[in-house]
């Protein structure tokens, strides 16, 4: 950013462009909250995932939703391809919030992965939301947001999960780092970072063991929470 500007001034800019996104739903001032704020349309990525699914319905609640995934949803998108990306966006038009809730991962041993093993986690939950993220910003009305996730083991790691954690926290580094860019444009970007699910513990349980899991439903709120809220390069952990 400019030598001379403030981060006083560019929370002013990024307040003034909230207060012009509140009008059209009537007028509101920036010393407000979102709540009552005008019909948000919202790109959900993952949505037909098992956290996808929660963090759609709690949005959906008041807000117009577009459902992406691979293979299902209103709109498909491969998040490994940048022709694929630009294209969702070219269906999508303008938006309001972009929520990222997908990304294949590697679980295994360090003593026997291969780079190419390690590199699934980097093209597909890393790459693949950066990809998102970069270009979603130009797809974004004023006081837009983007939401991206990661997980508890960016910060708590796990057997057999090295590839998590470095993807995880290198999603956490992004996001720290892209909200300076991003504010003096009146956008936002999180990261929400949950436990393992409740409802994936068939799944994934064995590489938890100790943690305590949370709902989907419980993890949706923090995601609620980014779009609807006015944080902007936070890690929102729901452990």
């Amino acid at each position: 950013m400019p030598r001379n500007t403030s981060i006083a001034n560019l929370k002013l800019g990024m307040c003034e462009s909230y207060a012009a996104y509140l009008t059209r739903s009537g007028g509101a001032d920036c010393s407000h909250s979102l709540i009552g704020a005008a019909q948000m349309k919202i790109l959900v990525v993952g949505a037909s995932g098992t956290l996808g699914q929660a963090v759609a319905s709690t949005l959906g609640v008041h807000h117009e939703l577009i459902r992406a995934g691979r293979h299902s949803g209103d709109v498909q998108v491969d998040l490994t391809d940048d022709a694929s990306v630009q294209a969702l966006f070219a269906q999508t038009g303008p938006l309001d919030a972009v929520v990222a809730t997908t990304g294949r991962l590697h679980f295994g041993p360090l003593a026997d992965m291969t780079p190419a093993q390690f590199n699934l986690g980097l093209q597909d939950k890393l790459l693949g939301q950066v990809r998102l993220a970069l270009a979603a910003q130009h797809h974004l009305r004023s006081g837009g947001s983007i939401t991206l996730t990661s997980g508890i083991v960016s910060a708590q790691p796990i057997r057999d999960g090295v590839n998590a954690t470095a993807v995880n926290a290198a999603l956490e580094g992004f996001v720290r780092a892209a909200a300076f860019d991003l504010l003096p444009r009146g956008l936002r970007i999180n990261v929400v970072s949950p436990n393992v699910l409740v409802e994936s513990m068939d799944d994934y349980g064995a590489y938890f063991p100790g943690f305590e899991p949370v709902s989907a439903q419980r993890a949706a709120l923090a995601y609620q929470r980014s779009v609807e809220g006015v944080q902007s390069g936070q890690v929102i952990t729901v452990w």
